[in-house]
Parts: C-alpha cells; structure tokens; sequence
C-alpha cells in the first residue's frame, strides 16, 4: 500500500517535462509563463497555509469549552477583531496587486520577447480544420511558398509569427513547451508569436473542443538549427519526385485518376486539390491523420483501405482499391519524400 501511494504521488510529477509540458520553458513565451505560473502557486501557497495555519489555531484554542452565546466578549476582543480583519484584507489586496502586476509585466515581456532583434522573422499561415492542420511557410520576399500539414519545423532562436485561422468550428493552436494558447475562429485572423529557445522535437495539440476526434488533431513540432531548417525548406520546396518502379508508376497513375488528386495537392503532378493534407512530401512526416497513426507502410495501408475505422466522422472517404491498387498506391507514397 505505501508503494501504491508512493507511486500516486508521484504521478503529477510525469507532466512537468516532456515533448508536451507547460513547464518546459522551450520557448521564450513559455518561460515567461512559467515563471507567473510558478509565482502564482507560491503565493496562493502561502495563503492556503496561512488559513490552514489559522483554522488549526482557532480549533486547538477552543479546545473541548463551551461558550456561551450570551457572554459579553469585552470591547478589547473586539477591537482585536478589527485589527485582525484590518491586517488580513491588507494582505489579500497585497497579493492581489502582486498577482495583478506580475501579469500585466509578463504579458508586456512576453510580446518583447517575439520581436526580433535583428528583423529576421519567419511567416507562417496555420489553418485548423476538422482535424488536421494545413501549415504554409512564406519566404521574407514572400515570392515562395511551401505547403505541407500536421508538421511544424521552427529553428531555433528566430521568431515566428504565426497567423491562425480556422475553417470550419472554433480550434485552439497549442505547443506548450513553447507558449500559451491562441483560439482558432471562424471568420477572424488571430496571430502568435513563437520564439524556440532550444532545439527538440515537441507536440501540439488543439485546446478547444472541435468535434468527435479533438483529441486526435495533433501537430508534430520539429525545432531544429538553422542550417538543419534551411535544409528542410530546400526539400519541402522540391516538387514531387517521379516514380522509377513499375509499382510506384502504377500507384501514381491510380492517385491521378481517382479521388485523390480532386482533394489532394502534390507539386508537380496533375494532383493539385486544396481541401485536404499536402502530400507532396507526406513520406517524411512523423506521423499520418494529425499525429492519430505513426508513419509506416502498414499504417498507410490501414488509412488509406479504412480512413473512417482509423479516425471515425474525418472527411476521406472510403475509396474501395483492390488489393493491387492499394499495393501501388503506398508504394508511390512512400516515394514522396
């Protein structure tokens, strides 16, 4: 029994590092937070302890007397009383005048922190949708453009300014590492401002209740160097390359007359749908379906022969290949590097 409570109380201790934690300080404004998020808790922890503290007094004051209604305390109680109430409301007030200007100099610093120093700053659309994550990255001329989804790639030490807009119901964009929240409304432009401190691979997450698969609307955060980011954008700017099998031209050439290319865009092919993922270069992501499957060849065989029993009420429809235009089809996918 001592072990299981031993263990019980260690629990909450599992949350506070990890790929998704609001006490990792990974970024800027998270650090930021988490300094506010650890004052508040000293302070309410002290008042918590100071009426404790109080309550156990007056209990072990008392003791096992009666009093009685009728006796007459005596002015000099009295005036204790006012004293005390005095004393104790000057507290509160100061607490929450602390707690108050604590807030208001985190939010300034916090948006200081996103802006750069130097004017390098990297743009990024985010556009939720039930539920996955359509990512565009905007070159500073705003001459290139790169599309992909559900993966996020940040270097490190330069500020993102990210604009968030959603399509369909009320989504909220979250890595907590790196800041706070940001809704994602219908009809309304928000912004956030992410500044990476350390490199790591970290996760997102939707905040807001969307729909039957809200917990599954996940986003892979990769912070990685400059020259390692600089890299990932040469190769996410690349078009598709061409098949060089017999079973990957095949499968091309099933995506291109199917549904696929009317919902999917892949960069120089025929395949240009704007309503779904980006699968230009989906074989290097982490994972499929917004983070719900790995990324592997048996799990691109289980989405694409049964996306609704993989991630029920999503908007792929069930396709029905035979079991040579699945082969084929996987086969060109995993191409797409």
């Amino acid at each position: 029994m001592r072990r299981a409570a031993l263990l019980l109380l260690l629990l909450p201790l599992a949350g506070c590092d990890g790929i998704q934690s609001m006490t990792g300080g990974d970024g800027a404004q998270g650090a930021e937070f988490n300094s506010l998020f650890t004052l508040f808790m000293v302070v309410t922890g002290v008042v918590y302890i100071l009426v404790i503290a109080f309550l156990i007094a007056a209990l072990l004051r008392r003791g096992g007397k009666r009093t009685d209604v009728r006796d007459d305390p005596g002015e000099g109680h009295e005036r204790g009383l006012t004293t005390a109430l005095v004393v104790w409301t000057a507290f509160i007030a100061l607490g929450l005048t602390v707690l108050t200007l604590a807030s208001y100099f985190t939010d300034r610093s916090m948006a200081a922190a996103a802006v750069p120093a130097n004017g390098e700053v990297l743009n990024i659309e985010i556009t939720a949708n039930q539920w996955w994550w359509d990512i565009r990255y905007h070159s500073p001329t705003h001459t290139e453009t790169i599309r992909t989804a559900n993966e996020l790639h940040l270097p490190v030490g330069i500020p993102a300014h990210i604009q968030l807009r959603s399509t369909d119901v009320i989504h909220s964009f979250w890595v907590p590492n790196l800041a706070g929240k940001q809704d994602l409304i219908p009809g309304r432009l928000n912004d956030i401002d992410l500044l990476p401190r350390r490199t790591g691979l970290f996760r997102g997450q939707c905040a807001e209740f969307c729909g039957a698969q809200h917990a599954h609307m996940a986003l892979d955060v990769t912070v990685e160097s400059r020259d390692a980011f600089r890299a990932w954008w040469r190769q996410q700017a690349e078009p598709a390359k061409t098949p060089t099998t017999p079973l990957a031209m095949a499968g091309y050439n099933y995506v291109m007359q199917r549904e696929c290319s009317v919902c999917h865009n892949i960069s120089g092919t025929g395949a240009t749908g704007q309503v779904a993922p980006d699968l230009t270069h989906v074989a290097s992501r982490k994972s499929l379906a917004a983070g719900t499957l790995p990324m592997g060849r048996g799990q691109l065989y289980a989405w694409i022969a049964d996306p609704q029993g993989v991630k029920p009420g999503n908007n792929m429809p069930y396709i029905g290949l035979e079991p040579q235009e699945l082969h084929a089809v996987v086969a060109y996918l995993e191409t797409l590097k």
